[in-house]
């Protein structure tokens, strides 16, 4: 038999109408959301809608993907309505060069939306996961398409532990959360997302000015530790990370000098453990 929306009742389906009514109102950032049964990547799915003239503040939810996107190529999945799998679209005013604030931007509004409905403490690991201790439960992914820029975030809800794709992910459900319901989550990671990114836009992608970066730093969970940085050609720096300047790329501080690294440097930022 097919699988029905309804045969998990763990898991209900979400309701585009609803999440319009609710979201999309005069005045707000979200233009139009659209609930997907099923596609390969709401990234690429957007990055279609770009090219055909789509507006600031589309909206694109899958309840399943089979082709879901990670950074530098990674695959992500999970099963039918057990996680947030979504996209949207921006069209920044603010210059490229501060667009690399975006993702972060997206990882601070989804891990205090979390926090707040879920009641459990979420980090965020620069420059794209949101992290239960040292658990992975969303990840982030932002492209440029022409002059828009297209944010997905992956969130595990109720993924049951056999379902997780790695053994160091985690999910809300597993994490024993408050909130489990994808609906309300992503009515409040939008709602969010659409704060920050006006206060940031106000601010002309300044973001001390708006209080995005300390914002982000007292969420932290990479910079004042030790961590290893594996770099593309099996190159490998270690040492502290200290900060996240004003474009958004960390700063470490290695081999007795400050190394400045945009996320397209890096391969994986570990944790330096002996």
């Amino acid at each position: 038999m097919p699988d029905s929306p309804f045969s998990d009742l763990d898991r209900p389906p979400l309701s585009q109408a609803a999440l319009n009514h609710a979201l999309v109102r005069p005045g707000s950032l979200w233009s139009d959301i659209a609930v997907v049964d099923r596609t390969g990547s709401t990234n690429a799915d957007l990055a279609h809608a770009v090219r055909d003239g789509a507006r600031q503040g589309a909206v694109i939810v899958a309840e399943s993907q089979f082709a879901g996107r990670g950074r530098l190529g990674r695959s992500w999945s999970a099963p039918p309505r057990s996680a947030l799998t979504f996209s949207v679209l921006l069209r920044p005013d603010p210059p490229p060069a501060r667009q690399g604030w975006l993702p972060l931007l997206a990882g601070l509004a989804a891990a205090s939306a979390v926090r707040r409905l879920a009641e459990v403490d979420v980090r965020l690991k620069w420059p794209n996961d949101l992290l239960i201790g040292e658990r992975k439960l969303a990840g982030v992914l932002a492209e440029r398409v022409d002059s828009a820029v297209i944010i997905g975030i992956g969130l595990n809800v109720s993924l049951r532990a056999e379902e997780l794709p790695v053994e160091t992910a985690t999910s809300l459900a597993l994490e024993k959360a408050a909130c489990t319901d994808r609906d309300p989550l992503l009515r409040a990671v939008l709602r969010e997302i659409e704060t920050h990114y006006r206060e940031w836009s106000q601010a002309h992608g300044d973001a001390d000015a708006c209080g995005l970066r300390a914002a982000y730093l007292a969420t932290s969970a990479t910079v004042g530790r030790r961590i290893r940085v594996e770099l593309p050609g099996e190159r490998v720096l270690t040492g502290w990370a200290t900060g996240v300047d004003a474009a958004g790329h960390l700063i470490v501080d290695a081999d007795g000098r400050e190394h400045t690294l945009s996320a397209g440097d890096v391969v994986h930022v570990r944790p330096d453990v002996p």
